[in-house]
């Protein structure tokens, strides 16, 4: 898939060394075609990390996707530069006004604090109501995947004993459903949280759908509204070497952190880790862009009785 981006976003030089077909904004405009346009609202503290793993995610169908970064206004990012954020990302204010083919909310290092004392939970309510009706669909990761199923669903969030965190085998409940096809009876996807959403409570909710969980991990991928809200506990977008970073900083930081599960060969942090996860998350992307953006949504997005009926 051809990716769309500022001609000079930092992590564009890495995806084409990647052998990713980034495409700059000249060339875009000179192809008579729509691209999709996905947005990405990057509440991770790393920002050109997570650009460079959701951008990677993206890149595998032929569709050409156009990706807008957004970012909040009532919250100043600490580990991202003010210019960077200032140059490469929109205020929702200045899109609020149009519609999106994707829209995806990241997670974010808050899941421990109740929702309503996160400092955007406010503007985070306005975005996600906005979703309902300017996007078709949305895809919550992680914490936005928690936040996402209370904001719409009123299920709160419940601590874990311990942190989860590791790479944890998961089983397909229903394969029957295109957001999972051509995945295997079981696959690796890594977590890494304090926080889950009580399996049993989605399981009781007739307005969610279960697609995929782990016995150890709990829920991985649920759906609703026939995928216009797709939820994702984990972070398959994550880079062989994330869960490696978080498990060093916290090491740096005295918090003495449990050896991420599954992770390093032989449970020790100096081997290399193995990366078990990267098909299954290149299908997933795939098959959301495939099957619930570009199959569901109009040729305009302005202009059509479906777009009309978003409003």
């Amino acid at each position: 898939m051809p990716i769309r981006v500022q001609n000079d976003l930092p992590v564009k030089e890495i995806l084409e060394h990647e052998n990713i077909f980034v495409m700059d904004e000249y060339r875009a405009a000179h192809q008579d075609i729509r691209p999709l346009s996905i947005g990405l609202l990057n509440l991770m503290p790393l920002k050109e990390d997570t650009e460079l793993q959701i951008l990677r995610s993206l890149s595998n169908t032929p569709i050409q996707v156009d990706v807008t970064f957004v970012r909040m206004t009532s919250h100043v990012s600490k580990n991202t530069s003010t210019s960077h954020i200032y140059k490469f990302y929109e205020p929702f204010e200045s899109i609020c006004d149009k519609k999106f083919d994707g829209f995806i909310i990241t997670g974010a290092p808050v899941e421990q604090m109740p929702f309503e004392e996160v400092d955007y939970w406010e503007e985070l309510k306005k975005i996600m109501e906005w979703t309902k009706t300017n996007v078709t669909s949305t895809l919550h990761l992680c914490w936005g995947a928690q936040a996402g199923i209370y904001y719409h669903y009123g299920i709160d969030k419940a601590d874990l004993p311990k942190k989860l965190s590791g790479v944890y085998r998961h089983r397909v409940r229903n394969r029957r459903i295109p957001l999972v096809r051509g995945f295997d009876d079981v696959f690796m996807a890594p977590h890494s949280r304090h926080t889950e959403v009580p399996q049993d409570l989605l399981e009781a909710d007739e307005r969610i759908t279960i697609l995929a969980d782990s016995r150890q991990a709990g829920v991985f991928l649920c759906m609703a509204q026939e995928g216009r809200q797709i939820f994702v506990m984990g972070h398959p977008e994550y880079d062989r070497m994330t869960l490696d970073a978080e498990y060093k900083r916290d090491m740096g930081r005295g918090l003495n952190p449990q050896i991420p599960e599954n992770y390093y060969p032989d449970d020790d942090p100096e081997n290399k880790p193995v990366l078990t996860w990267r098909s299954h998350a290149n299908n997933l992307y795939t098959n959301w862009v495939n099957y619930y953006v570009y199959q569901a949504t109009p040729y305009d997005l302005y202009g059509t009785p479906a777009a009309a009926q978003r409003d």
